[in-house]
């Protein structure tokens, strides 16, 4: 009965350090899109120059190379983020800036009105 229980732990552990990193790699990927555009401005720049660069070397396969190395170098850094952040147990629940990836909204200032502090604490 305990070997059942122990692998039923194992197994609801590793789908919950599997959903974290998916919700990681989604959440990072989509902060790398929106946050991270000037950061896709240069290094398509820099792509573009290199590829200029490369184009004398091999004339061929120049802007696929590039193309292919920024596309890879992008994928590895939101799958390396997520797999640290999922090794090390942070999990986006406890992120305070993603109440957005949750469906919480935050808690808004309750609205007073001017005439409140005359008429609210009235008891009769």
């Amino acid at each position: 009965m305990s070997l059942s229980q122990t692998s039923n732990l194992g197994k609801s552990y590793s789908l919950l350090m599997l959903k974290s990193f998916l919700i990681w790699t989604f959440t990072l990927a989509v902060c790398l899109l929106v946050v991270g555009f000037p950061l896709v401005v240069l290094m398509a720049t820099v792509g573009c120059l290199l590829s200029i660069v490369l184009q004398s070397v091999m004339p061929v396969s120049a802007v696929l190379l590039v193309a292919g190395c920024l596309v890879l170098f992008n994928v590895l850094a939101v799958l390396l983020g997520a797999g640290v952040l999922t090794a090390k147990g942070i999990h986006p629940k406890e992120v305070k800036w993603l109440s957005w990836l949750h469906g919480e909204t935050e808690e808004m200032q309750k609205t007073v009105y001017a005439a409140c502090p005359l008429t609210c604490d009235i008891k009769l």
